[in-house]
């Protein structure tokens, strides 16, 4: 088996009442699980990815004099939004969404660990200088093929499936089981269809079942 689905940041403090909570976040995560059961029945691994950082991170506004939350200024030097203090190691914020079914879990790769530069991707830090362990794992197991899900549609999930994508994975998206921070009311869908354009496929969760069904333990 050459696949495998990718989930991505379904943490508490990403869905509502969360410390950066994405609207109806925590819809997806019965998608979710639907998803989780058809590629257990049919023997493709499930990986989570999870946000973790460390509560000293420089991307808390709270960690710089004068940053606001949703300000834009720089960061190891890259442009850097400063964000409120969330997903932090250990905490109840970092946690999966409790519906979500972890025992199914073959793997979980944390990110966001260095605590002086941020990071978006569950395969790399923003600029790429360090790279976290999801496409080594990948490559061990002869993976090559991803079906990738999660949160914010058009910040981790985008990063993910673009470097994906550049690293040379067949990658498809369950458009069900993703929503988008949209600080413009377009921005998810402007998202999904960059993501097309850069080689990805939009499918539905029906869709990935089907595929699912076809390739049984």
């Amino acid at each position: 088996m050459n696949h495998a689905l990718l989930l991505v940041y379904l943490q508490n403090d990403f869905c509502p009442n969360g410390a950066l909570p994405v609207a109806q976040g925590d819809v997806t995560i019965d998608v979710d699980n639907v998803a989780i059961a058809a590629a257990q029945k049919a023997g493709i691994p499930v990986i989570a990815s999870q946000d973790w950082h460390p509560a000293n991170h420089l991307s808390f506004a709270a960690n710089n004099s004068d940053a606001v939350v949703g300000e834009r200024s720089e960061l190891a030097g890259l442009a850097q939004t400063w964000w409120p203090v969330h997903c932090v190691q250990g905490t109840r914020g970092a946690e999966f969404h409790p519906r979500l079914n972890r025992e199914a879990f073959d793997a979980v790769i944390q990110k966001g660990t260095q605590h002086d530069i941020d990071s978006y991707s569950a395969f790399f830090n923003n600029g790429k200088r360090a790279a976290t362990t999801l496409d080594s794992l990948l490559h061990q197991r002869g993976i090559t093929r991803l079906t990738i899900m999660g949160l914010a549609t058009d910040y981790c999930v985008k990063f993910t499936v673009l470097d994906a994508l550049e690293l040379g994975y067949d990658v498809q998206i369950v458009e069900e089981g993703c929503r988008g921070v949209n600080l413009q009311p377009d921005d998810s869908e402007a998202t999904l269809a960059d993501m097309v354009v850069h080689g990805a496929r939009r499918i539905g969760l029906a869709n990935f079942i089907a595929v699912s069904a076809h390739h049984p333990v």
